[in-house]
């Protein structure tokens, strides 16, 4: 038996998945010429945005849990982009500041967008295509970022 809901092409997070795997690959070369991945560069676009952060402002504004965003950290601070400090107001929580190599490496990924922008403009979509998608991505984002957990899944029981 063939379940037309369970065909690859009937599903709406493949696109989405596969999109964001191509578009980081196109990242990948502007990256590596800096030293960087992927999600360490948005942590530091989130910095980049607004210095000295909790490690938890960060996590919340990439979605991103504790446990993941502070190997990110970590490798960041080894590499010599941000400091990690306990908060002077509150010891539970860890500030995330740029250091003054963190600060440079902005300019340096300043033109990245703009090249990658370039890029798609050789594809057949137009510029409020694009535009049209981010939002409509956003619009999910903020749907789902909003469910409570109890809105996953209904409780069956007795």
């Amino acid at each position: 038996m063939s379940y037309e809901q369970l065909k690859l092409s009937n599903q709406i997070c493949f696109p989405v998945y596969a999109a964001s795997r191509l578009i980081t690959r196109e990242y990948q070369p502007y990256l590596d010429e800096l030293g960087i991945t992927y999600p360490q560069y948005l942590v530091l676009m989130v910095l980049w945005e607004k210095d000295d952060q909790t490690v938890n402002d960060i996590g919340k504004k990439l979605i991103l849990n504790t446990n993941t965003i502070t190997p990110l950290l970590k490798r960041l601070q080894k590499l010599g982009f941000i400091n990690r400090k306990r908060s002077e107001e509150d010891e539970r929580k860890v500030m995330i500041s740029l250091t003054p190599k963190g600060k440079e490496m902005e300019h340096k990924a300043a033109a990245i967008p703009e090249k990658l922008v370039a890029g798609l403009m050789d594809s057949p979509m137009k510029a409020e295509d694009l535009l049209a998608m981010k939002e409509n991505l956003y619009q999910v984002i903020d749907f789902l970022s909003a469910k409570k957990p109890s809105d996953e899944e209904p409780d069956t029981s007795l």
